[in-house]
């Protein structure tokens, strides 16, 4: 086991975990935030899950996904701006509950945790077809187009599954205000997405006839 990847892995892991409770907990004055635990509960120990398997079966990939910084200043951009739309999201959604604002009925946040989980096992089946999967915009050495599997239906199947698994989160949390601020992933993914495809069109050989055959790039007849 790489020991400096794992306590790297594992520092940023419970940064996030206590960065999520803070702006959650916090807002909402009180521990007594059922909807909070719940979404802790599956954002996080399916993410320590898929940490410890790529630890290891694959922790180039590990390594590869825990690499934030963007070189572009376009993806730096939107690496900024859904910073600050998460922030808003959360603290939103406490706030809410404190004074009981647009507050969803708890069969809402119970369906939304079907649909949560639905979407992180898209997202762990795409981690396992696609090994390159970095979480900068880049294109890698010896890097091959992936044509198979769910990327034979869209181009980005990754940012499919992060779609459903954003806009699911403020529904568990019960709060249409944060719903309504998650909204803004949406325009911040296709600004991504647009950016993505020039780099790999210009630098990764055979992507250009890949975005022939696949015709879309998110959601499947829509877009």
């Amino acid at each position: 086991m790489n020991k400096a990847l794992f306590i790297r892995a594992i520092s940023r892991f419970l940064a996030g975990l206590l960065l999520v409770s803070g702006l959650l907990f916090i807002p909402a004055g009180t521990w007594d935030y059922p909807q909070s635990w719940l979404l802790l509960g599956i954002l996080f120990v399916p993410m320590f899950i898929a940490g410890l398997v790529m630890m290891k079966k694959n922790p180039e990939l590990l390594k590869k996904r825990l690499n934030v910084r963007e070189e572009k200043t376009e993806q730096r951009q939107v690496i900024l701006f859904s910073g600050i739309m998460f922030l808003a999201a959360f603290i939103s959604a406490g706030i809410s509950f404190r004074y009981q604002w647009l507050m969803l009925p708890a069969p809402v946040s119970l369906l939304a945790v079907i649909v949560f989980l639905t979407a992180y096992a898209l997202y762990a089946e795409v981690l396992r077809e696609n090994t390159y999967l970095s979480r900068t915009v880049e294109v890698q050495e010896n890097q091959k187009v992936i044509d198979t599997g769910l990327y034979g239906v869209v181009r980005h199947p990754m940012y499919m599954a992060t779609v459903f698994l954003f806009l699911a989160m403020p529904l568990v949390l019960g709060s249409v205000i944060s719903f309504a601020i998650m909204l803004l992933y949406i325009p911040i993914i296709i600004k991504r997405i647009r950016n993505e495809e020039l780099v790999l069109a210009e630098g990764l050989p055979g992507y250009r006839k890949y975005m022939e055959k696949v015709k879309y790039r998110l959601i499947p007849f829509v877009w």
